[in-house]
């Protein structure tokens, strides 16, 4: 009914204005193309009246939905202009309907007209599917379930499908083929398509690994010193991976390179709650020696090792009575050391220490001695990820460490500096002198 009341209301326009062009004294000859202009021109004025005013009655219909429910969706639906989106659907209705009634009398255009409308509402329904998919991921980042998942490659991803099926769409519905027609053109151009299309598809593949095998994460701290990249992992999206480094400079990373290239992820230090210490100190090899009575003795009031200096004491001396060995030299039987005492002083110390992991290994190791010394290295985990702490806890202990090596006689390796050479001359010259 509404269709005939339509059509019988084109006809009434299209007689009164055969009337109206042919008083105002135009050619009958020029009737149909001032006609066309006309109807025309009405029907631009209804897109332009209509599309404003359908935006602004879903617009405010939309924040009055928002203001009162909790869901904060509705609001990004509003950020991301969905509503601008689905107002194109009614112009768009209105002109569907209209241009073939307003063309009745060029039936040669109303084919191309129609394809038009045709390929402008397929864009405008991808339009509005890649806004609902925006909306979703700024949702979904307010959430700390997905706070550290690559949302928007998963949204680019789908953005492309709906690309695609829009491609689909438009080919079929400009060639009259079907889709089978499509996957054949295409499969002809696939080598083409690789080639223009290599990086994004190399993204994808990539992305899907690095979710699959949950290597990085947003937030994750990571180091690729390929790229120059050390901080915190901000955004992953198809194609790039974007690290903000310590010194607030953003690196992007192709995302493909994080499956062909190595890459350190902090991310399990994080998890476990504990950050590795592992740096030696290293020992002057001259300044190791044998303890005697008296070094032990004095050694001994060190509160952290006295227990273990009498235990080994009286086991060392009781072998070597039963030995009958003269310990007339140091060197016979059994002795202790300095560097082994202050190893063992450096262990008690470390397990004692409140900010050290007690759960996670902990030990001092002898390294193989080299031209500037014997290392001693710590192994150790702090209790406290966090970097400045970290820092400060590291180096509390080696504070405290290069300055108990003096009470056990022993001298850290440093290579002579020009000040110690210059002295090392003068005294030479000085003994040279007085001779």
């Amino acid at each position: 009914m509404i269709a005939e009341n339509s059509v019988n209301i084109i006809k009434t326009i299209h007689q009164y204005l055969n009337k109206l062009i042919t008083d105002i004294g135009f050619s009958s000859f020029f009737i149909e193309e001032i006609k066309l202009a006309i109807l025309l021109s009405i029907l631009v004025l209804l897109i332009f009246i209509s599309y404003p005013l359908t935006k602004n009655i879903l617009l405010r219909t939309l924040k009055k939905l928002a203001s009162k429910t909790n869901i904060t969706f509705d609001d990004f639906l509003i950020t991301n202009n969905i509503t601008h989106y689905i107002a194109r659907l009614v112009p768009l209705a209105i002109a569907t309907y209209l241009v073939p009634l307003i063309l009745a009398s060029f039936n040669q255009f109303i084919p191309v007209a129609e394809l038009l409308l045709s390929i402008y509402g397929i864009i405008t329904a991808i339009l509005i599917f890649r806004s609902f998919l925006r909306a979703t991921r700024d949702y979904l980042k307010t959430k700390d379930a997905f706070k550290d998942k690559p949302i928007d490659s998963y949204i680019q991803v789908m953005v492309i499908i709906l690309y695609f099926i829009a491609g689909i769409l438009i080919f079929t519905t400009v060639t009259g083929k079907s889709v089978i027609t499509f996957f054949t053109t295409l499969g002809a151009a696939s080598a083409i398509l690789l080639l223009v299309f290599k990086d994004t598809i190399l993204g994808f593949v990539a992305s899907i690994q690095v979710t699959v095998n949950d290597m990085v994460r947003i937030g994750d701290w990571i180091t690729m010193e390929k790229y120059g990249a050390d901080g915190d992992v901000i955004e992953i999206t198809l194609t790039t991976v974007k690290v903000q480094n310590f010194d607030k400079t953003i690196t992007t990373i192709p995302t493909y390179n994080l499956i062909s290239d190595s890459f350190k992820n902090w991310r399990g230090m994080q998890t476990w709650g504990g950050r590795r210490i592992k740096r030696p100190i290293k020992i002057k090899i001259a300044s190791i020696k044998y303890l005697s009575e008296t070094d032990i003795d004095r050694l001994s009031k060190i509160q952290l090792i006295s227990n273990y200096i009498t235990k080994m004491k009286e086991e060392i001396n009781h072998d070597n009575t039963t030995k009958s060995i003269d310990r007339s030299l140091l060197i016979n039987g059994r002795s202790l050391t300095n560097i082994g005492i202050f190893r063992i002083y450096i262990d008690s110390y470390l397990k004692n220490n409140p900010y050290l992991h007690p759960e996670m290994t902990m030990m001092v190791r002898q390294l193989e001695p080299k031209q500037d010394g014997i290392p001693l290295e710590i192994y150790a985990f702090t209790n406290d990820t966090n970097w400045i702490n970290y820092e400060n806890i590291m180096a509390n202990i080696f504070d405290h460490i290069l300055a108990a090596a003096n009470y056990f006689d022993l001298e850290i390796f440093e290579a002579p500096s020009s000040g110690d050479v210059r002295l090392f001359l003068t005294k030479v010259n000085t003994e040279t002198i007085l001779n």
